[in-house]
């Protein structure tokens, strides 16, 4: 199976009702996931509001798990962003929000929710220090290329 029939199964599985750890690739959410390493947990989108992380097709077969920034329900038309984007944004609309991912699974089994107080208060600082972002990613890059040699 491909990643495109892989992410199909999730979904199928998600809208059925079922939670379902799904791997995460690429490092377009670092620092709040880390792909290669951590996986997320992916439940029904439910409540859509900014600062939810959503599992989204942009476009045809084409899906991205990122973090929704804004949403404008006139139009009907819902911004996402990589907290690992310095900039670069994708649009989709709430028919084509796949699935939500409600927590952060790590290389040791461990999770932690990233809909918790302290995780959205993270993401609010971070949100506000995107004209930083480019120098503190370049530095956690390092970081987790190293860590992963590591370990």
């Amino acid at each position: 199976m491909n990643d495109v029939e892989i992410i199909k199964e999730a979904v199928k599985l998600v809208r059925d009702g079922i939670s379902v750890t799904f791997p995460v690739k690429g490092r377009s959410m670092i620092p709040f996931i880390v792909g290669g390493k951590d996986s997320v947990i992916l439940q029904q989108p439910g409540d859509l509001k900014p600062g939810v992380i959503v599992l989204a097709e942009i476009s045809p077969e084409h899906y991205v798990l990122h973090r929704i920034i804004h949403i404008d329900e006139g139009k009907g038309v819902i911004t996402l962003m990589g907290d690992g984007n310095v900039h670069g944004i994708e649009h989709c609309t709430p028919a084509t929000v796949m699935a939500r991912a409600t927590h952060v699974v790590d290389p040791k089994g461990r999770t932690r929710s990233l809909e918790s107080r302290g995780q959205q208060f993270n993401a609010k600082l971070w949100r506000l220090l995107q004209p930083f972002r480019r120098y503190i990613l370049a530095i956690l890059r390092r970081v987790c290329k190293k860590y992963a040699y590591e370990n």
